[in-house]
């Protein structure tokens, strides 16, 4: 059987509990959980570098531990030479285990990297309590070999959740271990 991950243990051992009692949540199962983590490259480069969406194709393989999809144009675009069809990003959809290693790995490992770090934006939230982070450099992981990347690339991280509110999503993130900025 698989080893389950410390971030969902704590999951069920403290933040359900925690949860239950500041929201009055009479279920475990009204909790909000996560659902899973989109993972985004966009690559408009592509157009004029085809051998740039491999790097970032294997970048984002090494990141997530699963092949991600080739994302295409939908529409043809003139002015940035864009036909429908070609390829111009890059996602994977973890869920699951390896959902919360991600999680955990972007939370201790690749957040505590950022330079002058002073959290991330507590107001990128959807709405719905799901979570969006832009990571402007893909070498904050230590999968990726400093040496063997071609180019500084940027990375999307949606974070979806079953939240209702934006509260709700925030509080589960923070109990999380997510290191939002101070208010002002």
């Amino acid at each position: 059987m698989a080893q389950v991950s410390r971030l969902k243990r704590r999951y069920g051992e403290e933040i359900v509990p925690q949860m239950m009692k500041d929201h009055g949540f009479k279920s475990p199962m009204r909790v909000p959980r996560l659902e899973k983590i989109i993972l985004n490259i966009g690559m408009g480069e592509a157009i004029q570098n085809p051998k740039s969406m491999e790097a970032a194709t294997a970048d984002l393989t090494a990141i997530s531990g699963q092949k991600p999809l080739m994302i295409k144009a939908r529409k043809s675009v003139a002015s940035f030479k864009l036909r429908e069809g070609m390829t111009i990003g890059t996602k994977v959809t973890l869920r699951g285990q390896r959902m919360y290693d991600f999680l955990d790995r972007l939370v201790n490992v690749a957040l505590p990297r950022i330079r002058d770090f002073h959290g991330v934006p507590r107001e990128s939230f959807d709405g719905r309590g799901n979570y969006s982070l832009g990571l402007k450099e893909q070498i904050l992981f230590p999968e990726i070999n400093y040496d063997k990347i071609d180019k500084i690339r940027g990375l999307q991280v949606a974070i979806v959740t079953t939240a209702r509110t934006d509260e709700e999503g925030r509080q589960l993130l923070e109990l999380m271990g997510m290191p939002f900025a101070k208010e002002n």
